[in-house]
């Protein structure tokens, strides 16, 4: 009996110090950077709404205009327009929208793609994986990225049509 106990907070006492190890070991060694200006622009693979594949490095030696948004943003709703209006400009130009949407169901998007005539590549980051690991933070959060996969410019908040404009011509090829 006394062994049985010494055994089992034995392996208590092994889990906790593991769990506590790990914690250290992550808060302090483990680099949480946010993506910055200059760094490369991590890749990722998310499902667009009709369940196709739509990975970043597919778009290598094009401008990626890198959107996070979300339904519920009325500065995202406003701005839907206008990149929609830039993007038929851009993208025989080499100029690639890619509008992320955080963490909403499929029929939500899907219905705001519909209502607002969305032609480019919407995706879903259902488990925030993509948003993390870019630390976006608010939104609506616009990465450039240039054709050689660089972050030149990280836009927060609103945009105007012109800024938009002005953006494409800074990552057009």
């Amino acid at each position: 009996m006394k062994k049985n106990r010494l055994i089992i907070r034995t392996v208590i006492l092994s889990l906790l110090l593991a769990a506590l190890g790990y914690t250290l070991y992550s808060n302090f060694f483990v680099s949480k950077e946010k993506v910055q200006v200059g760094s490369v622009a991590p890749d990722f693979v998310l499902k667009s709404l009709d369940g196709e594949s739509i990975q970043l490095s597919d778009f290598e030696g094009k401008g990626v205009f890198l959107n996070f948004w979300g339904t519920w943003c009325e500065p995202c709703k406003r701005e839907m327009p206008y990149m929609e209006r830039q993007y038929q400009y851009y993208k025989e130009q080499g100029v690639e929208i890619i509008a992320i949407n955080v963490a909403e169901s499929n029929l939500a998007v899907e219905n705001f793609v519909n209502q607002h005539g969305l032609s480019f590549p919407v995706v879903l980051d259902k488990n925030m994986e993509v948003l993390n690991a870019y630390g976006v933070d608010p939104l609506p959060t616009t990465f450039l990225i240039n054709p050689d996969g660089e972050v030149i410019d990280i836009i927060t908040g609103q945009m105007t049509e012109r800024n938009i404009r002005d953006y494409m011509e800074l990552i057009k090829p």
